[in-house]
């Protein structure tokens, strides 16, 4: 049963829009299952070594675990590690071939297969993937043939290359992921121009603050507007010298005045094109865990953490005391005590050390 003309549009193409696909490669392995006339097929996936070693696993066809509560998950489908581990990548091997050296495994087994259905089974070793080992498993209610045999090995150069391109893949969503928490929680946003200056991508955080305050919508592919003719100018210099193979060392801009919006423009980098990148800062207001945070990076009480929050914020101690019902005296005692507690000389070095803190992240 070696793949024919049509797999390319049932089986291949199915597989190729796994990588992708939020139901991960559930409509190639049911399409598999239905081909091969399978109980069950499966694509298992093993991060790192060691008991604590990540393991996904992607199915089609009876739910194997559900079925029988007392059969391991991994161990029901032979996954006992040594023996999957010591496969030879591409070749495809028959279950038996790693129980019948043990009798009394093998009938332990044999009964655990029997009650829920299977008879036989056939599974490949793929090349390793970076810290990652995969394996293609084919269960069956009848004994496996030589055509079960011949798909799974045609399928396995397929199945490697979606999964490779399928790990790295959710790498970079993992590291897309933390580095827009990260922008986002330091108030960071930004927004990729090519060397015309025409909107390649935008924060989403971005763009709001640009609908809100400006009544404008940026559009891929157009040059900013609404900036003014200084701004506009300055971004179209830039991006000419930024998207260049020698660009400068990143530079300040002012984007508007009123309200303000700054931005560092500097060179990106893993873009497909040689590009521009502008990082500005939003507005971060203070939070009530904000004060949360502080107190406890500090040891401070409530009242003394919330003052310090206020004066990082550019209010005087008066203004301080204004806006948290305090007495003028009350909030420079209050500052005296934050000054000693945090090893600071006075104000200017307090908001420096708060500023600095994770503690006014969004």
């Amino acid at each position: 049963m070696a793949l024919t003309s049509s797999d390319e549009t049932d089986l291949l193409l199915p597989l190729v829009r796994g990588i992708g696909d939020t139901a991960q490669f559930s409509e190639f392995l049911e399409r598999l299952r239905r081909r091969s006339d399978a109980e069950y097929v499966s694509i298992v996936m093993k991060q790192g070594d060691g008991p604590h070693a990540q393991i996904s696993d992607f199915h089609a066809g009876r739910d194997l675990r559900a079925a029988t509560r007392e059969v391991d998950p991994f161990e029901m489908h032979a996954l006992e590690r040594l023996h999957y581990d010591r496969l030879r990548p591409g070749r495809v091997y028959s279950v038996a071939e790693f129980v019948d050296h043990d009798p009394v495994f093998r009938a332990e087994r044999m009964e655990k297969m029997r009650r829920l259905g299977i008879a036989d089974e056939r599974v490949v070793r793929l090349p390793q993937i970076d810290d990652t080992s995969a394996w293609l498993i084919m269960a069956r209610a009848q004994p496996c043939t030589g055509a079960d045999s011949a798909l799974l090995s045609s399928l396995a150069p397929y199945v490697e290359a979606a999964l490779r391109s399928y790990v790295t893949l959710e790498a970079h969503r993992i590291r897309a992921s933390v580095s827009s928490q990260g922008m986002a929680r330091s108030a960071t946003a930004w927004m990729a121009l090519d060397h015309e200056a025409r909107l390649l991508a935008i924060d989403p955080r971005l763009d709001t603050w640009l609908r809100t305050n400006l009544g404008y919508t940026p559009r891929t592919g157009e040059r900013l507007r609404e900036l003014g003719v200084h701004a506009e100018r300055e971004l179209s210099a830039a991006a000419m010298l930024f998207a260049a193979d020698d660009p400068p060392s990143p530079r300040a801009v002012v984007l508007h005045e009123h309200p303000r919006l700054e931005a560092l423009l500097t060179a990106t980098s893993d873009m497909p094109v040689p590009s521009m990148l502008a990082l500005c800062r939003l507005p971060n207001a203070r939070t009530a865990q904000s004060v949360e945070r502080l107190a406890r990076l500090f040891d401070l009480p409530p009242r003394e953490a919330e003052l310090a929050i206020a004066l990082n914020e550019g209010q005087s101690i008066a203004e301080a005391a204004k806006t948290m019902g305090l007495t003028l005296e009350t909030a420079r005692n209050y500052s005296k005590r934050l000054y000693t507690k945090l090893g600071v000389r006075g104000q200017p070095e307090l908001v420096r050390l708060v500023c600095d803190s994770v503690a006014v992240m969004a």
